[in-house]
């Protein structure tokens, strides 16, 4: 039986998703399968995909929608193995990675899912740093609140869970374009307490070089949407209430892209909803006020 089923989504990256195989080929733990979701690649990426040869791998082809939550769930209801783990097709695996974690959660009963640390890479593979780099906390068992302040720092490619708890939970959410990972982890999260991996296991891309990675409007829409999503559906009222004060935030940093990108009625509209959403404070009107002026200036 498949012990780790791994899902892989990729949109014409030939320069990456080559690496990002070849360190599942190289893992020291070898009961895995890898899935491989093609979100409708042009033919460089194809012919790269048609000539894997390995038994263990299987290529997805699906026309393309720029869906990521889509195209991983396409792999998951492929997979058969009895834990599921994550890789982007941008990142990289340390050989160890599987192995490690597989062991980790056999001896952390009632955690069903686990994560590891990240070191942080360019385009060439180098490691970096950058000023203002948020600390990453090895924080375990419960840590819905974490995820929802963003403390927990969870890279996709860092995750692995039993396929029962994806299962469970309806994998990802396709109507989430971005957040769609922390959107599932808190869901995870809430279900089951997670074990974690205090070590760098897993090497993730930089966003800001893939046009993906670099979309930071959509990337706020997507954590406007996320919280406003959490303020309905946490059944803890005070956490319901976390996740309003952090959508009120969000908004106020969506609506300043939107001003420097020119488009002052969006930034407008998402200020007003957020007004009327709540809660606001005296500091929150003060910035929305200078974001406003902002978006009519020249």
């Amino acid at each position: 039986m498949t012990l780790v089923s791994v899902i892989l989504p990729t949109y014409d990256r030939p320069a990456y998703v080559a690496a990002a195989v070849d360190s599942v080929r190289g893992q020291t733990h070898s009961n895995w399968e890898l899935i491989i979701a093609d979100d409708g690649s042009g033919e460089e990426t194809q012919r790269y995909l048609r000539g894997l040869t390995d038994s263990r791998m299987s290529v997805i082809r699906l026309a393309h929608t720029g869906n990521p939550s889509r195209v991983r769930n396409a792999a998951i209801q492929r997979a058969r193995g009895e834990y599921i783990a994550f890789l982007d097709s941008d990142d990289l695996w340390e050989p160890s990675k599987t192995e490690v974690q597989l062991e980790t959660l056999r001896s952390s009963p009632g955690s069903r899912w686990s994560y590891t640390a990240a070191t942080e890479i360019d385009s060439d593979g180098h490691p970096i740093e950058f000023e203002g780099q948020v600390p990453w906390l090895p924080l375990a068992g419960n840590i819905v609140e974490p995820l929802i302040t963003i403390r927990a720092l969870l890279a996709t490619s860092a995750v692995m869970a039993e396929r029962s708890l994806v299962a469970e939970l309806g994998g990802f959410d396709e109507s989430q374009l971005f957040g769609e990972d922390y959107d599932l982890w808190l869901r995870m999260a809430a279900r089951s307490n997670v074990a974690v991996v205090d070590r760098p296991l897993i090497r993730v891309r930089n966003g800001q070089i893939t046009s993906y990675g670099s979309d930071r409007i959509g990337a706020y829409e997507g954590w406007v949407q996320w919280y406003d999503k959490l303020t309905r559906s946490l059944s803890d009222g005070r956490l319901r209430v976390l996740a309003g004060q952090r959508r009120a935030e969000s908004t106020l940093v969506l609506a300043g892209l939107y001003a420097e990108a020119g488009r002052g009625g969006a930034a407008w509209r998402t200020l007003a909803y957020s007004a009327r959403r709540g809660p606001t404070t005296a500091g929150w009107w003060w910035r929305a006020l200078k974001t406003m002026v902002r978006s009519v200036l020249p």
